[in-house]
């Protein structure tokens, strides 16, 4: 598919600005912070949004919109369960979704949110480039307090193509069906640097590939071009002609494989949702790399 016929992921801090003021996107924009943070972070995403954020916003909270029956974090949730919570935020199935975060990369959490809306069907999101931080940067008004909204009727249904289950991963370490790109910090992957979640050892799934997801972002915290970003696949041998899936330690910077892949043009790459937690407690002990510890049984 050419990028022509995919909706915008990005837009910049000016042209939500204007859009803002002049509403000329009419009353289906809809801007949404999806700020989520690790516990080890020690920040408070809910209070933070309190305290300032962009004007008409609404609070999109990654643990409270999922499968609260899961043992695994911030899984996804069925799809009237998704349909209901984004409609009390005021979403309707004719909206146009503008997510951001405000974490100190620019974009963090955010992507989890994007990839989720169009999982469940809704093609019309975008990404708010560069975040809150460069928002704020660039002088743009801010908000504080709660925001009230009048609830919407939203309509989803899950496209299962954008979702793969730890069988799937595992099935593919025989029939290679996919490659496998993990986003997190690369001595994670190797096994040599501590994960943040109690009880889980650092390491990776055999055959995947690592492309921490800072490494989409350029150092101001803006996504990079479509082209550095192709090269950036092709550095680290991941072919996108070929299928592609997603993976992180809890499904949220998975998401910015995702979004990567959808800025060069290709819109199907799934997400491994349980990710390395769920691999690390499901795995045989052979089936988890690491350089350090490791798993025993």
């Amino acid at each position: 598919m050419s990028q022509q016929l995919l909706y915008r992921a990005l837009v910049s801090a000016k042209w939500l600005s204007e859009a803002i003021k002049s509403q000329q996107a009419g009353l289906a924009l809809k801007i949404v912070d999806a700020s989520w943070y690790l516990p080890k972070m020690k920040r408070n995403p809910k209070r933070e949004f309190e305290e300032r954020h962009i004007p008409g916003a609404v609070f999109f909270d990654i643990d409270q919109c999922s499968d609260r029956t899961s043992p695994y974090d911030h899984m996804l949730p069925k799809a009237n369960d998704f349909a209901e919570y984004v409609g009390k935020l005021g979403v309707g199935n004719d909206s146009h979704v503008v997510v951001y975060d405000g974490s100190d990369q620019g974009l963090f959490s955010a992507p989890r949110v994007w990839w989720m809306f169009r999982v469940f069907g809704h093609e019309a999101v975008s990404l708010l480039d560069g975040g809150l931080k460069n928002w704020q940067r660039e002088g743009n008004a801010l908000s504080s307090g709660k925001t009230q909204v009048a609830p919407s009727e939203f309509h989803a249904s899950l496209d299962k193509s954008l979702v793969k289950t730890y069988e799937d991963v595992l099935d593919n370490l025989d029939s290679h069906r996919f490659q496998l790109v993990d986003a997190r910090a690369a001595g994670r992957f190797r096994g040599v640097e501590p994960e943040p979640r109690d009880g889980i050892e650092p390491g990776h799934v055999p055959g995947s590939t690592s492309i921490p997801f800072t490494d989409f972002l350029t150092e101001s915290g803006f996504e990079k071009t479509p082209e550095q970003i192709r090269t950036l696949f092709q550095e680290k041998k991941v072919d996108l002609l070929k299928p592609v899936v997603a993976t992180c330690g809890s499904g949220v910077t998975a998401c910015h494989v995702a979004l990567g892949a959808y800025l060069c043009g290709k819109p199907d790459v799934a997400v491994y949702d349980g990710a390395w937690v769920e691999w690390y407690m499901r795995a045989q002990p052979e089936n988890i790399i690491s350089e350090g510890k490791g798993k025993t049984v």
